[in-house]
């Protein structure tokens, strides 16, 4: 497998605990952006690129799946000199942390999970069906301008209709590639972690947000109530990439999360 690209940020001192950031389908560590200032006040952050995505790259196999992504996740803590960590994903990225709990739960200080799920929603594979098909018959470019609409709330993006065409040409030039995309998708469509919640033993957090045009908050909900002691916030507003359109209240929950986490002996 191609090595995986990651990023060092320094906490306030040699002591400080890491936070491993794992990001949604567009895989790159920079959608963390919004989070760093606040988390390496506190935390040494530890944010990468997954594979068939940004710096890393590479083609991935039709089979991929989120159990490999999880170990590719474990494969950066390695790499970064991370005995164990705070992991906190979105979407997707949340899977690869769910998947990770359950495979190598020593790993984890926490687990945070933003707008994820347990097992995909009618709802959600509905949404991936027509962007699929966006893909294949407008290709590329109309793909990548229909994602802020599963991304942002509508009013959000009015008031920021340059930055948001800005992303959207920096997602074309980054373009992870059709058949990396369809590995992806496939990935998430076939995870299904029900089986194993029940027997997670260590702090969770679970976040949603109501205006949620991908996945519904109630998976949220369910996710929360199947994980013993989860805990679970529901926002108002914000949508699927809440920690980018609210990031300081993101920010203030997350951390009073991870500060409620015991210290490992």
């Amino acid at each position: 497998m191609t090595r995986t690209a990651f990023d060092i940020h320094d906490g306030p001192g040699p002591d400080a605990e890491t936070v491993l950031l794992s990001s949604g389908l567009g895989g790159a560590a920079g959608y963390w952006t919004p989070q760093l200032d606040a988390l390496c006040r506190r935390y040494r952050v530890v944010a990468y690129d997954q594979a068939g995505t940004g710096r890393t790259g590479g083609e991935l196999p039709a089979n991929h799946s989120i159990a490999a992504m999880a170990d590719e996740a474990a494969a950066v803590l390695d790499a970064s000199k991370t005995a164990t960590s705070h992991f906190v994903g979105h979407a997707l990225g949340g899977l690869v942390g769910l998947a990770l709990a359950q495979r190598q739960p020593d790993r984890l200080l926490s687990l945070t999970v933003v707008n994820g799920w347990a097992a995909i929603h009618s709802h959600t594979r509905r949404c991936f069906d027509v962007r699929l098909a966006l893909l294949k018959h407008e290709g590329p470019p109309a793909y990548v301008r229909s994602q802020p609409i599963f991304l942002f709330p509508a009013d959000w993006l009015a008031r920021n209709e340059a930055r948001v065409a800005q992303e959207e040409a920096h997602g074309l030039a980054g373009f992870q590639g059709v058949n990396n995309l369809h590995a992806r998708i496939g990935a998430l469509l076939a995870f299904d972690a029900r089986p194993g919640l029940a027997a997670l033993r260590l702090p969770t957090f679970i976040v949603a947000a109501r205006d949620d045009v991908l996945v519904p908050s109630t998976m949220s909900q369910e996710l929360a109530a199947a994980i013993p002691g989860a805990r679970l916030h529901v926002a108002p507003w914000g949508a699927h990439a809440l920690n980018v359109t609210v990031p300081a209240a993101f920010n203030t929950l997350l951390l009073d999360f991870l500060s409620c986490v015991p210290a490992k002996a």
